[in-house]
């Protein structure tokens, strides 16, 4: 049996509380006590870990996680690798992601059907670093919806499965299912990518979706959905989608019928990629501001705020996740959603660390209570050089994570290195 006392630590537990000086003893997986008074856990034949005053907080969870994208550019960039090749990029994905505090990835979808399915089940058997791992499936789509990368003249396998109707929809979730996948994406709306779909359009029917929903429950797996559309978001809630993505386009009706379904939901605005381009950071590979205009990205952007701001007023839950994996936005700097949720939705920084921590444990399912530090809670933690409250930005570098524990297992010290050097 492991044990492990983190001493001296400020513990923020993401309930909500005021942080609080204190002791966190784990052994094996979970959190076993929490003291108030510094020395009062019991010791014998644990390690000890000098916290020395830092920040320790529950492990983030990705919400919208695209292991197998790499500093993409185009769809090119998933499709031309070979299997192979992209099993590596999925594991250096998982690692950056690990590396950057993130101890859980809520998988979205990826460029081939099992690369996630792989990963995860590498990282599980401890021969491969990663965070916990929901595996997303292939994107699901419909004939000339986005995803669809054919043409008549030119019938290319893009990164999507297509389907079209309630049986096609029903075997290619069946499929995902049994071949590891444990959550199903579905492409519901139009995209500002796809100009012939864009993201007012709702190319998916009601019935598409409602099927997706039951065959995945009856498998006992998540469903999550790419829906902008005012229409598309009004479907998924009314189907049962688990996981909302985008979701800028809003009226009342839909924020009530979200509102409704909060306790069973959750939402990832996905606002890093489109703020990316429109403050030029993608200017480089060819996606200026500009062009963004042309795409329509800044008002999308203001739909995003005001939709997601009186999401958070109606105490939706909200999921960090910005569709990182791309050039201008990669994997490793997950951690710039913290503060877009405030910049854009209004959060407080506590709120904006309660939904990468607390609302993230909670979409993860992962067989234990996850993203708090309580009494019984599964034992993923970050020990933080610094105070994130105060500056989130703290969290963008790697550097200053100076503990990451997954599991109840040390991924990384660099607590007695730490010491040394503000020793001298």
């Amino acid at each position: 049996m492991s044990k492990i006392v983190i001493s001296g630590a400020k513990v923020w537990d993401a309930s909500g509380a005021a942080p609080f000086d204190g002791d966190v003893l784990i052994e094996d997986a979970q959190i076993r006590a929490i003291s108030k008074n510094k020395g009062q856990l019991a010791q014998a034949g644990a390690e000890i870990i000098e916290a020395r005053g830092r920040f320790l907080m529950p492990g983030m969870t990705e919400g919208h996680a695209h292991l197998s994208f790499e500093n993409v550019k185009a769809t090119e960039d998933l499709i031309t690798p070979s299997p192979e090749a992209h099993a590596f990029i999925t594991a250096r994905g998982a690692k950056a992601l690990l590396d950057a505090g993130f101890t859980s990835a809520y998988g979205a979808s990826e460029a081939k059907l099992r690369l996630g399915v792989a990963v995860r089940d590498e990282v599980n058997a401890g021969r491969l670093p990663g965070p916990r791992i929901r595996a997303g499936s292939l994107e699901i789509s419909v004939t000339g919806a986005m995803g669809d990368e054919s043409r008549e003249h030119n019938p290319r396998i893009g990164p999507s499965l297509i389907v079209d109707g309630v049986e096609e929809m029903r075997k290619a979730v069946r499929f995902c299912c049994r071949e590891g996948c444990d959550n199903i994406k579905i492409d519901v709306s139009g995209d500002p990518f796809y100009p012939g779909t864009p993201a007012h359009t709702t190319p998916m029917t009601f019935e598409e979706v409602k099927v997706a929903v039951d065959t995945a429950h009856d498998y006992g797996r998540m469903v999550s959905a790419h829906t902008r559309s005012i229409g598309g978001s009004k479907i998924c809630v009314k189907a049962g989608v688990d996981v909302l993505f985008h979701v800028e386009y809003s009226d009342d009706e839909l924020l009530d019928m979200m509102e409704a379904a909060k306790d069973r939901i959750f939402v990832s605005p996905t606002v890093s990629l489109f703020h990316t381009i429109n403050a030029n950071e993608a200017a480089g590979v060819g996606l200026s501001a500009e062009i963004g205009g042309y795409m329509g990205i800044p008002g999308l952007l203001e739909e995003s705020a005001k939709t997601h701001t009186a999401l958070r007023k109606r105490s939706v839950r909200h999921l960090i996740g910005g569709d990182y994996g791309f050039a201008w936005s990669p994997n490793g700097t997950n951690a710039r959603d913290l503060q877009f949720f405030v910049d854009y939705y209004g959060y407080t920084p506590e709120g904006a660390l309660q939904c990468a921590t607390r609302n993230g444990g909670l979409v993860m399912r992962a067989g234990g209570e996850l993203g708090v530090i309580k009494e019984g809670a599964l034992a993923d933690l970050l020990l933080v050089d610094g105070n994130p409250l105060d500056d989130l930005g703290i969290l963008v570098d790697t550097s200053r994570l100076v503990m990451i524990m997954k599991n109840g297992q040390l991924y990384k010290n660099e607590t007695g290195a730490a010491a040394r050097r503000a020793a001298a």
